[in-house]
């Protein structure tokens, strides 16, 4: 069995990345677990086994062996050790926005292109969060020809980690500009010379590479909202061909990962408060856009820091044990 560690143990993506490895019972030999110096010596169970972080530092590799690393700790730990441990024979896979756009650089849904991470140079990237919930139902309507794409994202507070729990819980503004308790903030990470905020491109970028299409034409407006956990994504897909919606839901539901829940009669629809704490993308809100010739909306709702974080990585490396 594989040698595994962890970057960024003790953050809230790691810490879910420890859960889920258990939860799937995931293959490994030794474990190590690596976190900030403020964090070190936090002990963390896996598997019924407990294990003590240790402060990351490049001499901690010196004398063990590790085959595959799984970095959850931000975009300057990946810049730094990612090349490091490849040099040394590691297999990295990396949940920051860091690696994702390198051409020479695999970025992964399993569901959906599970056979490209075999051609990696010893690093993979896990994408976006809403990219990854948002790619799932394109590609299971890939057939219909997808012409555009218009997101319009409604995500969580976890995606900005305990600072933005915390402001969501105290009413204060150290992480967002304004009260996100009272706001929807119209802004996730710095805007850029075009208008759009990193956010957003990363959207519209990685939608292209993780479906091999760079014609396809893209646009994303992401805003934070005030719940917990849970990212909502309303998708407005133009196609080039004509589709019902009762084939459009049957290839949905036949999609690995996707569960559709549209019974408005009902109202059943996707929820953060239902989709949390589990792997699934749930899709529901099926209706046709008559302002296009061939127009869909849906609405897509996941777990940000499982599916969209943490449970996709292990994905990514269960492809290599």
């Amino acid at each position: 069995m594989k040698n595994l560690a962890v970057l960024g143990a003790t953050g809230n993506v790691g810490r879910q990345i420890l859960e889920i490895l258990g939860e799937r019972d995931f293959p490994f030999g030794e474990l190590y677990l690596f976190s900030s110096e403020k964090s070190a010596g936090e002990e963390l169970e896996v598997k019924g086994k407990r294990y003590k972080t240790t402060a990351l530092s490049k001499e901690a590799f010196d004398n063990i062996k590790v085959d595959l690393c799984l970095m959850a700790a931000g975009g300057a730990v990946s810049e730094e050790y990612g090349p490091y441990l490849k040099e040394k024979g590691i297999l990295c896979i990396d949940n920051s926005s860091h690696f994702r756009m390198d051409k020479d650089v695999p970025l992964i849904v399993p569901e959906i292109n599970k056979e490209a991470a075999k051609n990696n140079n010893g690093l993979i990237a896990n994408p976006n969060c809403s990219t990854i919930q948002s790619v799932m139902p394109l590609k299971a309507l890939e057939k219909f020809g997808i012409k555009r794409v218009i997101y319009s994202t409604y995500q969580a507070v976890s995606g900005s980690g305990v600072g933005g729990i915390r402001d969501l819980e105290e009413g204060v503004c150290e992480q967002y500009p304004y009260n996100i308790q009272k706001n929807c903030i119209p802004q996730i990470d710095d805007f850029l010379d075009n208008g759009y905020t990193k956010e957003e491109m990363k959207m519209m970028e990685e939608t292209k590479k993780i479906l091999d299409n760079d014609e396809l034409r893209v646009t994303a407006t992401t805003v934070r909202v005030p719940i917990l956990n849970g990212h909502a994504v309303n998708m407005n897909i133009e196609f080039e061909k004509d589709f019902s919606l009762e084939e459009v839901r049957q290839l949905l539901e036949d999609f690995e990962g996707i569960i559709v829940e549209d019974e408005p009669e009902k109202l059943l629809y996707p929820l953060q408060e239902k989709i949390d704490g589990t792997d699934d993308v749930s899709v529901g809100r099926l209706r046709r856009d008559d302002s296009v010739e061939f127009g869909l909306n849906l609405w897509c709702v996941a777990d940000n820091i499982r599916k969209g974080a943490a449970t996709n990585t292990v994905q990514i490396a269960e492809l290599f044990v």
